[in-house]
């Protein structure tokens, strides 16, 4: 279990258990620990304080940057981790099982199996069960940049050049951007439809089936109703399999209730299932990944701080100038797809701010301001897995008197709702 809490977000050299463990970056469990703690905000806050949450389609907003930070932090360790592979088929073996390992953890914590903090309940229907998520996308994210960092990097001590020296690993973000932009505009999406069951009577607790129908045929649509994204997700995943609230209903065409209800009025679209972590943008997410690894092979491989973050803000600057030349042009900033902007924005903002946090905790050595973010960044994974999926609200909630509405928990929203 200790390995699996670091699994996804190594961030020290792997070592034989009879020799001495790389010390670990300081910075980089701090830039974990601050993603862990944006997620803990944006999910608790996001109700209280919209701007915060994740934008609805279109845009950016604080949510929208915790991701593709856990994807770049990734990258970075994995740069660390596999800085020296004796054996690679051992290294793969490994990496694999880490990835599976994480994936099936994801698909316990975010598919459905738990039930929230208003049920004290637990299990789901397999025909039901959501197959991907947080942890899943991580997981693949990971694997992608660790076969990588494991088979295609020919690095030799003499050579300075990250760009020649890891040229593959751009041959495969390449080769991935292309498949995505391929797919993203030009798969032929056509009219679909969808049925859904809504129970008409809590005293009765008879179902009633809806049929809806969305009109597309339409190819390179990006909005949320006839995008290929999603169309891929209904015919690999199926329809019953993704995420049963998106974050599109917020949009005013939904005109979503304040108890979440979306009506009978609104466009049949706003209805559907849709997964924010589907398929297809699992492959930028991936892209993602081994940007973070590029960042990782400066600190793994330079010593000296002024080299490491010249290397870092040139990067971060490059990137940063494609995504908005390409926002400019047309292609949206989009969490839900991860549109390729979307994901040059975002890696280049993670960039900085680890370049910011790089200087702050290990050049000027200022981790007693960090030490907070530190702590959380070592257990990054374990906090994860007992606040952000509910388990320790839950696990509070348990303890009732007399009756199971009368819990702490119950208690402190009812008098926040009072208020």
């Amino acid at each position: 279990m200790a390995d699996l809490l670091y699994m996804p977000l190594l961030d020290i050299e792997e070592q034989p258990r009879t020799s001495k463990k790389t010390p670990r970056v300081a910075s980089l469990d701090v830039f974990r620990g601050l993603c862990v703690f944006l997620m803990m905000l944006v999910d608790y806050g996001g109700a209280i304080f919209p701007i915060i949450a994740h934008s609805p389609w279109n845009g950016l907003h604080l949510a929208d940057f915790v991701m593709p930070f856990f994807l770049f932090i990734a990258g970075v360790s994995l740069a660390l981790v596999y800085k020296r592979v004796p054996n690679r088929i051992e290294a793969t073996r490994k990496a694999v099982l880490r990835a599976a390992e994480l994936f099936l953890l994801g698909v316990i914590l975010q598919g459905g199996y738990l039930h929230g903090i208003n049920s004290l309940t637990y299990g789901v229907d397999m025909k039901r069960i959501r197959w991907l998520g947080i942890l899943q996308r991580i997981s693949v994210g990971y694997i992608f940049a660790a076969l990588c960092e494991i088979w295609l990097s020919c690095r030799s001590q003499r050579d300075a050049s990250f760009l020649k020296s890891y040229y593959w690993h751009w041959g495969v973000a390449f080769s991935l951007s292309a498949m995505y932009l391929g797919l993203l505009y030009g798969l032929y999406v056509p009219d679909w439809q969808f049925e859904m069951s809504t129970a008409t009577s809590s005293v009765t607790p008879t179902n009633q089936t809806y049929v809806y129908m969305v009109k597309c045929s339409v190819r390179g649509d990006l909005g949320p109703a006839c995008n290929s994204a999603g169309m891929i997700d209904r015919y690999v995943l199926g329809i019953d399999h993704l995420y049963k609230k998106p974050v599109y209903r917020n949009l005013k065409e939904c005109n979503m209730s304040t108890n979440g209800q979306v009506p009978e009025s609104s466009p049949s679209w706003c209805h559907a299932p849709f997964d924010p972590e589907g398929v297809l943008s699992s492959i930028t997410a991936a892209v993602a990944c081994i940007i973070g690894l590029q960042y990782g092979h400066s600190l793994a491989h330079l010593q000296d701080h002024k080299q490491r973050m010249q290397n870092w803000i040139l990067f971060s600057l490059s990137l940063l100038l494609v995504g908005l030349l390409l926002a400019a042009i047309g292609d949206p900033v989009n969490k839900s797809l991860y549109t390729f902007g979307y994901m040059l924005i975002t890696s280049a903002s993670a960039g900085i701010t680890y370049c910011a946090i790089y200087l702050l905790v290990d050049v000027y050595g200022y981790r007693c301001l960090t030490f907070f973010l530190e702590w959380i960044g070592k257990h990054s994974l374990s906090i994860f897995v007992l606040i952000t999926s509910n388990l320790a609200v839950i696990a509070v909630q348990g303890f009732y008197w007399k009756a199971p509405e009368n819990n702490l928990i119950h208690w402190i929203v009812s008098r926040f709702v009072q208020s």
